[in-house]
């Protein structure tokens, strides 16, 4: 990969039962998009509360080293899983053709253990956001099959046009 073509990424972790020392899925977010030539320029771990996830995640769509956030946890159904929601009335748009690409990705390798599972994208700001499973093995799926390929692509199409004059383009 071209240097000029590596993203930053803010990766965070949603968990009240691992911390970034021991989350193998935040690991693997970035083993495989620093694998990739992109960097990881913040890592953060953060408790399943609304609130708090909707604050960290706000903070990294306003940091301007940050074009991609990852999050890894608390996309599942049980009563504190609580990123999607609260990621969502952040976006000024979704990608569901993520989650749907993720189903049928994720059913071939892990089955029907899939229905439990949650994921979400969009774009706020510019920044592209995907919220990825707590789970190593599906995440890294995730990294792989998805991010991988089109991780640039997608923050190219997010990124506001600019004008001749090199300033954005308020013409919406």
């Amino acid at each position: 990969m071209d240097e000029s073509d590596a993203l930053c990424i803010g990766v965070v972790t949603i968990a009240t039962d691992r911390s970034l020392e021991s989350d193998a899925a935040g690991e693997a977010i970035r083993e495989t998009m620093e694998g990739d030539g992109h960097e990881v320029a913040t890592r953060e771990h953060v408790v399943a509360e609304h609130d708090r996830v909707q604050s960290i995640v706000l903070r990294m769509i306003e940091r301007d080293d940050v074009e991609v956030v990852l999050t890894a946890g608390a996309t599942s159904i049980e009563p504190d899983d609580v990123t999607i929601e609260a990621v969502e009335p952040l976006l000024d748009k979704t990608l569901p053709t993520f989650s749907e690409l993720f189903t049928t990705l994720a059913a071939r390798e892990i089955g029907t253990e899939i229905v439990a599972m949650r994921t979400f994208a969009g774009v706020a700001e510019g920044t592209v956001i995907c919220c990825l499973p707590g789970n190593a093995e599906t995440t890294r799926l995730a990294a792989e099959s998805i991010l991988r390929p089109e991780a640039n692509r997608l923050v190219d199409l997010a990124q506001p046009a600019e004008s001749d004059d090199g300033s954005e383009d308020d013409d919406e």
